[in-house]
């Protein structure tokens, strides 16, 4: 709605555990929220009890919890939900940064609520927290030109010069950081939507 300000309380970011998919297109919720966690000087930890990793922030006098749900992509959605159902964080005040096949590289996109678009992730938080009325940071990794295609492509480095554009896409959201964690979302929609790679 127009002027909509609702801070948020949870950001996450999905990807799957491990060396060998840490540089994968389907790992650009991580890359995100590894670097806004530098970016406020929070530290991951692993928590079982939340199949997570998750750190705390102090923004603007208020907390802020990240999370990296630690059960691979299809899965992600238990981390999620256990996370937000312990603090009591309605899916409102939720962020997950995924990557997105149907947005190029170089393009981020804020998203209200919605489906799952096919995205396992986005499928089992929908399932899990019981409803999609969350927030998403759409991270444009591009498609493979066929669905057949995609489960491979998700699972592999993107080429350099889409990578490039990947980074570059993730350093706009962290410099909107700020206007996104306090929900300031016509700006910061206005700053994603308006970037030209």
């Amino acid at each position: 709605m127009p002027g909509e300000h609702i801070p948020f309380d949870l950001i996450a970011g999905f990807g799957n555990p491990g060396s060998e998919y840490a540089n994968t297109r389907h790992n650009a919720g991580f890359w995100y929220v590894d670097q806004l966690a530098d970016q406020l000087g929070a530290r991951f930890t692993g928590d079982k009890r939340f199949f997570s990793q998750v750190a705390s922030a102090q923004v603007a006098g208020r907390k802020l919890l990240l999370v990296k749900p630690m059960n691979y992509m299809n899965n992600s959605g238990q981390g999620l939900a256990a996370v937000a159902r312990f603090f009591k964080i309605d899916s409102s005040r939720i962020l997950v940064a995924h990557d997105e096949l149907d947005i190029p590289p170089g393009h981020i996109r804020l998203k209200n609520s919605g489906g799952h678009g096919g995205h396992n992730g986005l499928r089992d938080s929908v399932a899990k927290l019981g409803n999609g009325d969350f927030w998403r940071l759409r991270i444009g990794i591009g498609h493979p030109g066929h669905k057949s295609a995609v489960a491979g492509y998700v699972l592999k480095r993107a080429s350099a010069a889409d990578q490039r554009l990947i980074d570059e896409s993730i350093e706009l959201a962290l410099r909107e950081s700020m206007t996104i964690i306090d929900g300031d979302i016509n700006v910061a929609t206005k700053a994603l939507h308006s970037h030209k790679p």
